[in-house]
């Protein structure tokens, strides 16, 4: 069983900054995993954010936050980051942090992931 916590959600203003945090345990943790970030707006989809195997490769980034954001892990502290920079309204959402087959890294689909956590809401006011 592989069980995601995610912090650091929060509110924020329009350009300010926040940092997401995924702590994972559980069984099955080696490098050929691959972690992610996705978000779901009110009545939207669930969209990928970034993708990272768990041995370092940033295998998907989607165009919405090139540039702003950056998924990062520490494989020791089996933790996945996630750092935004200047937030933009449409970046509210709630993010959710996911574990996957490394095969399936760079797709960006969540069908391809299985394991979810509960997800943490970012708001950002203008």
């Amino acid at each position: 069983q592989v069980h995601l916590v995610e912090s650091g959600g929060g509110s924020v203003q329009a350009g300010g900054s926040l940092r997401l945090s995924c702590s994972q345990s559980g069984s099955g943790i080696t490098s050929r995993n691959c972690m992610a970030w996705f978000r779901q707006a009110p009545g939207k989809e669930r969209e990928a954010v970034a993708t990272i195997t768990t041995d370092g490769m940033v295998r998907f980034v989607a165009d919405s936050v090139k540039g702003r954001f950056t998924i990062s892990q520490d494989s020791a502290k089996l933790t996945v980051y996630l750092q935004m920079n200047k937030l933009q309204p449409d970046d509210s959402a709630i993010y959710y942090c996911t574990r996957g087959s490394r095969l399936k890294c760079a797709g960006g689909r969540a069908t391809d992931f299985t394991f979810w956590g509960q997800g943490t809401q970012v708001t950002v006011s203008s």
